[in-house]
């Protein structure tokens, strides 16, 4: 086995070659693109824009989660409540002080934690692609 400070020093070393090879393909991809791969990549990054303006906060509480997402003045909630005996999930989406959904189903169980990430992580995903579609 090596000595740490030799193993640190060459994964260090390992790290900054790969960081080289991402850079440099980066480089080489961008300075070979003609003007209409220009206008694609384009049309590509112009989604990511309306989801960069999503913030999105992932709380844990207890044994669920809670996420809020804003964009302007619509905001989107979802919580995830787990006790020992039951789950409980309320989704709800705003625009200012309008409500535009407001809802809740409870689960006569204990979600797991991969449940409560399974639902958090899709309820994320449905907002950030009805974004796009709009």
């Amino acid at each position: 086995m090596l000595p740490s400070s030799v193993s640190s020093a060459i994964l260090l070393q390992a790290f900054s070659l790969g960081y080289r090879r991402a850079i440099l393909g980066l480089i080489l991809s961008l300075s070979t693109a003609g003007p209409g791969d220009r206008a694609a990549q384009a049309a590509e990054a112009a989604p990511s824009v309306a989801e960069s303006e999503l913030q999105i906060e992932i709380t844990k509480i207890g044994l669920g989660k809670e996420v809020v997402i804003t964009n302007g003045r619509k905001e989107w909630f979802m919580r995830v409540e787990v006790t020992p005996e039951n789950s409980v999930v309320v989704r709800q989406e705003k625009e200012g002080e309008r409500y535009l959904l407001d809802e809740s189903e409870m689960h006569d169980r204990a979600m797991t934690p991969a449940e409560v990430d399974t639902a958090i992580t899709d309820f994320v995903n449905s907002v950030k692609t009805r974004q796009k579609v709009n």
